[in-house]
């Protein structure tokens, strides 16, 4: 029977003579570590249409993502031009509804938003809303100040890939890969071989966010 104890209160050892226990956890930390790493670097374009803006709700939305614990990247009150909105909305390209989309957004002037964060496109969406707002949960931007669809107040990036392609993630660092040579013969039509750095070309700005400690392990 002392045996048997002494056995069981011994470590479990793997083939290499180290205990296989430790060697799990410190597997499972690095993996831990890889996905926390992947979500970090996760970004979303914001965007305040129009009616947002002339409601005098931009305060209110940005209010909402600070208190959340987001890290705001960039920001600017924008008129947007056209060739911009057509290619922030050419995946409806297709819809009867596309041409009255695009004046839309052209109708005044929007505030453009990236936000950064553990999760934040899936994490902005809850606080976004349903597209349609009469589907949008109460406490939501859409469910507290939107009725109609055409009029819902705001739009966030759907997919961590369509937040680095609305802001300047990856086109700046394309850019800075190039030879001065190639980039003056890219430099025409607004830059259209990197149609990512379509709402912030100008790039995000880094800062320290001092009360992370206070918002993550």
């Amino acid at each position: 029977m002392l045996a048997q104890r002494q056995a069981a209160a011994r470590p479990a050892f793997s083939a290499a003579g180290r205990p296989a226990r430790a060697c799990v956890s410190r597997t499972a930390a690095a993996g831990s570590r890889a996905r926390a790493v992947a979500v970090r670097a996760e970004i979303s374009y914001v965007m305040v249409k129009p009616d947002g803006v002339q409601r005098g709700l931009v305060g209110e939305i940005i209010g909402r993502f600070e208190r959340k614990g987001f890290k705001l990247r960039a920001l600017k009150l924008y008129q947007t031009p056209q060739e911009v909105a057509e290619e922030h909305y050419k995946d409806l390209s297709s819809k009867p509804f596309y041409k009255d989309l695009v004046q839309y957004i052209l109708s005044g002037p929007v505030v453009s938003m990236v936000w950064e964060g553990d999760g934040v496109v899936a994490s902005a969406r809850k606080l976004i809303g349903a597209t349609n707002p009469l589907a949008s949960e109460p406490g939501t931007i859409r469910g507290d100040f939107a009725i109609q669809v055409g009029r819902n107040v705001i739009h966030g990036s759907d997919s961590p890939d369509n937040g680095d392609r609305e802001t300047a993630a990856h086109a700046l660092a394309a850019r800075r890969a190039l030879t001065t040579a190639r980039r003056r013969a890219l430099a025409c039509a607004r830059d259209r071989a990197f149609p990512a750095a379509l709402w912030f070309p100008e790039g995000l700005v880094a800062w320290d966010q001092t009360i992370s400690p206070w918002l993550k392990e």
